[in-house]
Order: C-alpha cells, then structure tokens, then sequence
C-alpha cells in the first residue's frame, strides 16, 4: 500500500521508518496478541528497539540518546503500530517523562534517568488524571508540601499505565505558594518503592500488555531533589510533556490505523464471492480510500506539530500537537471500523486481529484528552471563541 511522505521527510526519516518498519514486521500483530494472552510484556520487542537506539532516539547524545526530536521518536512509534506491534510506553517513558526531564530536570536527575530511558534499562510512567478532577487538570488534589528539606505527597491517581514495569513515576501534583497560598502544579519522581506508594490494577476490557493502575500515595517521603526543575515553572513544564504525548497518541492512532487498513486492503484484493474481488466494488473500495486519506492528513498534522515542537515553538506546537491527536483519533477509529466491516464474520475472529481493536482504538479519542476537550483548546485557543466553563 502506497504512502505519500517522501517529499516531506529527510533520507534520514525514510531511512528510520524503513528500519523500524523492518524490526515491526519481525514481531507483528501475532507476537502482539501471544504477549497479552500470556499475560507477559513486550520485554522482547522493548529491549531489541533500545539495543537499536529507537526508544531514546529524541533524548539528547550527551546522555545516551539519539539526539533527535518528536519527528524520529512519532517514526519509531507509528511504524511499530503499522506492523501491529505498538509500545504504548514510549508515549509515557521517552516521550513525557524524558521530555520533561531533558529539559527541566537537574543536572544530577538528567545523569541518573536519561541514560537509562533511552537505553530501555529503565522505565518511567507518568501520573496526571485523578478520580474527581477528570480533565480538569485544576481540580488536581494531590498535594506536596515541606518536610523539613523533604517533601511528603499525599493523592489519588487513576489511569496510570505501567506503574508495574516502571522504576518510577512522574507524579503531577501541587504545592502551595508561600506568597499568595494559591496551588500551583509540580512533578515529582517517585520511585515504585518508596513507602506510602501503592497501586491497584484497574480491570480494564482493554486488552493491552501495558496494564491500568489507580495509585494512592500516603504521604509519600521525597528528597528535595525528588521535585523536577523550578518549583515556580510548574505548568510550563506540564506542557512539555503534554505535548509530546498529544504528537505520539497521534502515532500510536495513525499506526494502529494503518495496520487495521492494510489488513483490510489485503482481505479485499483476494476475497472473492462473486465473479470479482470484493476490492474493486466501490462500496468496499471508496470507504477504504476515505480512511487511507484519513490517515494520511493526520500524519500531515502530526509531522507539523512535530517540528513546531522540535523547533522550540511550544505554543504553535500545542495547536498542532492536539489537532494532530483528534485527526489521528478520528481516522483511527473509522480505519479499525471499516477493516472489520470489509471483512465481515472474519473481522470478529481471532485469526485477523482486528476485532480487539475495535476497542483499543477507542483509546485514541479518550486519552490522553478527549476529543471534546481538545474541541474546547481550539474554540478558545484558534478561533478566539468564549468558554463556556
């Protein structure tokens, strides 16, 4: 199947995507779906894409990584997808917390970390949504507050992918303003085993090797250097993280998009019940041309919000970075929809893979921001529209 993007990307990329297309097809869908029968992790396809250098290919060289940016680490996670083998946790490790740590962290944190995220020895997953605030990232209770040179974090947070494998976890929590009392975001690392942190699997429908976990921390002890960057620069490092992981939900969506579409495309080329191929009836073929431009327009988006990011341009990357998302959401959901319904009975069978992305690619549109919300940041942000909370 065709895919127009040569014009627009490097030898470089063409070289990365076709590589990472190489080492996908290796694993593919049926490694995939063996890992969450089995109840297992990636550990396989993880260790042999950081022994490659994919996983930390956006993290900087000084500290083991690739030295690129959101354009290579989107390569990486989309092709992976397109062969049916996403690492749902390169949105969480390289992509948030090595973003976030890359840029905001300390000298001592960037030495301890970043080597170890781009060499896939260490994992990292990101805590954000809470129980009561939902997407309201104001309405966030879980508090830091002094101990002496320490801090203790006290919360709830639900939805937290990972917690299981990762070495820690980037805690979004608030600490209060000693000039005006106001609570003002900050990120913690708080590593698995620290006293007063613990988890609960969420039962999800999801089938996925990275599991769901709500966290509750009890007054969780932290070093002084356990806070990320400056304490009064709280939301500017929130966003970016926010926005790498809008660009690579966008890739996760475009990748699984891909993978469902190319199946379908397959299936349509040979299946043949009357004297031609299913494929060449427009009511078959014309939906599947409609989800392959779908998908090619999100990857237009994402490109752009990629090099918006990469460029240091953090406020047009954030327009582009959650029109990115909701395009590749969108797309994502209509290709998996219309690769099942091209199949038919076979669509809902185990032996093509596609029936349990019916839900997975809902997950696009839910997280990490719904469509709605992101509805919302372009009424406001792009169109200049009053808000109606």
């Amino acid at each position: 199947m065709s895919t127009a993007r040569t014009a627009l990307e490097t030898e470089e990329h063409q070289a990365l995507r076709a590589a990472v297309a190489a080492l996908g097809k290796r694993y593919g869908r049926d490694y995939m779906t063996t890992v969450i029968r089995e109840g297992k992790h990636t550990d396989e396809l993880w260790a042999e894409a950081a022994k490659l250098g994919y996983l930390g290919v956006n993290l900087p060289e000084e500290y083991g990584g690739g030295g690129g940016g959101m354009a290579e680490l989107s390569i990486v996670l989309e092709e992976l997808g397109a062969a049916g083998s996403p690492l749902l946790m390169m949105i969480v490790s390289p992509a948030i917390c090595g973003t976030v740590i890359a840029r905001f962290g300390t000298e001592e944190q960037k030495r301890t970390w970043l080597p170890g995220l781009a060499d896939g020895s260490l994992t990292m997953a990101f805590g954000i949504t809470e129980p009561d605030a939902g997407s309201n990232s104001h309405r966030i209770t879980t508090t830091a507050r002094r101990d002496g040179d320490d801090w203790l974090l006290t919360g709830r947070k639900v939805f937290v992918s990972g917690v299981d494998i990762a070495d820690a976890t980037l805690i979004v929590g608030r600490t209060e303003d000693a000039r005006s009392g106001k609570l003002k975001p900050c990120l913690f690392i708080v590593p698995r085993d620290a006293p007063g942190f613990g988890r609960n699997q969420i039962d999800m429908e999801l089938h996925a090797p990275e599991k769901q976990f709500e966290l509750v921390l009890d007054d969780v002890r932290l070093p002084a250097d356990a806070l990320v960057g400056d304490e009064d620069a709280g939301l500017l490092q929130l966003f970016a993280g926010l926005n790498p992981e809008r660009i690579m939900t966008a890739a996760f969506g475009i990748g699984m998009g891909r993978f469902a579409l190319s199946r379908a495309v397959e299936y349509a080329r040979t299946r043949q019940v009357w004297k031609a191929p299913i494929g060449s009836h427009q009511a078959i073929a014309h939906p599947l041309a409609t989800a392959h431009i779908d998908l090619e327009l999100s990857r237009l988006m994402m490109q752009k919000a990629a090099r918006l990011y990469d460029e240091g341009d953090d406020i047009g990357a954030g327009e582009a970075a959650n029109m990115a998302k909701y395009a590749a959401g969108e797309a994502c959901v209509k290709a998996v929809d219309q690769a099942v319904h091209t199949l038919g009975g076979n669509g809902l069978t185990r032996e093509y893979g596609l029936a349990s992305l019916i839900t997975a690619s809902r997950v696009a549109r839910i997280a990490p921001v719904s469509r709605e919300m992101i509805l919302n940041y372009v009424s406001h942000q792009s169109l200049g529209l009053p808000k109606s909370y």
